[in-house]
């Protein structure tokens, strides 16, 4: 191996500037335990000081470094900057009483940052406000993290198909840094103004000025981080239910398009096949829970049509708020959850999965097969969103599922090795890669925490939430030898 050809000093300047970031944040939840007369803001001082730090020591290494990232070297900055923003993000929950060991502080971290939303506390309620403040403040960030990701490096480095998505002025990776910096602006810009109306309207519905910041920058994010136990169901209140789901939705959307409409050209999202692929998903999985809640009730839907809504919406957009128990709807609805568990929202948002762009381009390239076989000689060329549909894309798109669903079944096995029951493993593990939240059964499921599960299955579930939110290859590829050749 030849370390030397990846210079890690842009790399490191760059994790230095995020580090710094993070330490400055850190004081929000500090000033919050300060009003609220909790003893626990100096926990997140100390976390500041020990991150800015750390930080500062990037920057001293990186110091008069003048080299472009290049391919290896984004590849590295992606996948460094989530883990190592997670270590240094979990020392306030290790530092408080309400997390115990470093096993559950890093799960709740890395739960935080890839907007996942399972966790570990049990009693929100008797948790101080600066933690749930910090559990909140975790997803909104990771949430720009994600689309800034999306839109600005992941499709230059062409993973997992996403180069479909590439920008004017990305085919480079040379002008990586000042195209993403351009973006990240107008991309805070838009998620300031969004998390601004969706607390505005959670307060009008009746939430606390509290309970509205905390749930709009968890929507927005689509997290799913409540300061409630029972999650949204907790409130009974139809009107949150509706602003959150519509709040769900638009997150789950690219953003690219909110861009591009406010630039004039108002039809981008109509227009957009991925767009219009995630509403047939939506209203397709709402259809067939109803159905069968109908049959299985004797044509009495006994369960408010909001609630399947809510709940089917929460967990496409990989949200992972409850509003009651949908593990007690029956086997055909637990099916339905689970499927579309692993489906996700659209590329470029701050959902994950397997996103619906990736499901659109394997069904036509299986009609382009289809066709082939019907007629040999017929000459095809499809495309999506005007885009032609190569072969590298469509092999990047296959290699992409292959490795989710290797990783599924390897996270479900080992899950099942510590103990855990099938079920229980299974949406364990499918929860995690697809960065949903809550699981099902009577351990992990809508109304319980991750709590009880054994540390090892934490730590496995851990690694589940950064490979997906990583998209799998991102992540993998550093682990390879050819990469550090």
């Amino acid at each position: 191996m030849n370390i030397a050809t990846i210079d890690i000093r842009p790399v490191l300047s760059v994790l230095g500037f995020f580090l710094l970031g993070l330490s400055a944040t850190m004081f929000v939840p500090a000033i919050v335990d300060l009003i609220y007369n909790n003893s626990g803001w100096d926990n997140f001082v100390i976390s500041s000081i020990i991150t800015s730090f750390v930080g500062l020591m990037f920057f001293l290494v990186s110091r008069g470094n003048k080299s472009e990232l290049n391919t290896k070297s984004a590849f590295l900055l992606v996948t460094l900057s989530w883990i190592i923003l997670s270590i240094f993000s979990s020392v306030p929950f290790l530092l408080s009483t309400n997390v115990t060991g470093i096993t559950n502080a890093f799960f709740e971290s890395v739960s935080g940052l890839t907007t996942t939303g399972s966790t570990i506390i049990d009693d929100i309620e008797s948790t101080s406000e600066g933690i749930i403040v910090w559990r909140s403040l975790l997803q909104w960030l990771g949430g720009i993290g994600i689309i800034v990701s999306a839109i600005s490096i992941l499709p230059s480095l062409g993973v997992g198909g996403m180069q479909l998505f590439k920008l004017e002025s990305s085919d480079s990776t040379e002008k990586l840094m000042p195209r993403t910096a351009n973006l990240a602006t107008e991309i805070i810009f838009l998620y300031i103004l969004l998390t601004s109306i969706c607390a505005t309207l959670y307060w009008v519905c009746g939430l606390s000025f509290f309970d509205s910041a905390n749930h709009a920058m968890t929507t927005i994010a689509t997290g799913g981080f409540s300061s409630n136990s029972q999650s949204i169901g907790g409130y009974n209140n139809f009107s949150i239910e509706y602003v959150c789901i519509l709040f769900m939705i638009l997150s789950s959307l690219p953003f690219v398009l909110y861009l591009k409409t406010l630039r004039g050209k108002p039809l981008a999202l109509i227009k957009d096949e991925q767009v219009t692929g995630f509403f047939k998903t939506l209203f397709l999985a709402i259809i067939l829970i109803a159905v069968f809640l109908l049959v299985q009730n004797n044509f009495e839907l006994q369960i408010p049509l909001r609630q399947i809504i809510f709940n089917v919406t929460s967990i496409l957009t990989g949200t992972g708020y409850t509003s009651t128990s949908y593990d007690q709807w029956g086997t055909p609805a637990i099916i339905v959850f689970l499927a579309i568990t692993f489906i996700g929202g659209c590329a470029g948002s701050t959902t994950c999965g397997l996103k619906v762009f990736r499901l659109q381009v394997i069904l036509k390239n299986s009609g382009q097969v289809m066709n082939k076989l019907i007629s040999p000689n017929r000459v095809t060329n499809h495309k999506y969103n005007g885009e032609n549909l190569t072969l590298e894309i469509v092999e990047s798109v296959m290699t992409f599922l292959f490795i989710f669903f290797v990783t599924f079944v390897i996270i479900s096995f080992l899950l099942s090795l510590s103990g855990l029951d099938i079920l229980t493993s299974v949406s364990a593990a499918a929860t995690s890669i697809s960065n949903v939240g809550p699981g099902l059964g009577n351990l992990i499921g809508p109304a319980y925490s991750f709590e009880e599960i054994p540390e090892f299955s934490k730590w496995v579930l851990s690694f589940g939430m950064l490979a997906g939110r990583l998209e799998f290859l991102t992540f993998l590829v550093i682990f390879s030898r050819s990469f550090w050749k």
